[in-house]
């Protein structure tokens, strides 16, 4: 009987160990990003590089991927460390947006989007990544 009890309060103590651990190990969930606010100015933008995707594509592989995933669908390596989950870039919603709406999001950011202005200057660079992005579909 002494024997029973004391592997089952053994076998208690493994489980209870295992759950803290998991509590640790398991990803916490990622709060949703509210409502971005673009400026009129970016909303009617017109992009001068319609048709540029294969340098979008090099460019986006060096500065997007890492969060976004190869295919866009926010789960690049990165992204399981930040708080807040990245939408999908084949999303419906996401495609329905102005190109420059995407570019002011993609190039000014925001909380944990970084703001790219001064990494990619070149506005060319940035209509193209805009251009590969609307391939992600």
């Amino acid at each position: 009987m002494k024997r029973t009890l004391r592997n089952l309060i053994g076998s208690l103590s493994v489980i209870l160990a295992v759950f803290i651990l998991f509590a640790f190990v398991v990803p916490q969930d990622q709060k949703v990003s509210g409502a971005w606010a673009v400026p009129a100015k970016y909303k009617s933008m017109k992009n001068n590089q319609k048709g540029d995707a294969a340098t979008g594509k090099m460019l986006y592989a060096k500065h997007c991927k890492s969060c976004h995933g190869g295919t866009g669908l926010g789960d690049g390596p990165k992204a399981g460390s930040l708080k807040t989950k990245i939408n999908s870039l084949k999303d419906s919603k996401f495609q329905a947006q102005s190109d420059g709406e995407i570019y002011f999001k993609s190039f000014v950011g925001r909380d944990e989007m970084p703001n790219f202005e001064k990494k990619i200057v070149d506005e060319d660079e940035r209509w193209a990544i805009v251009n590969f992005t609307r391939t992600l579909k």
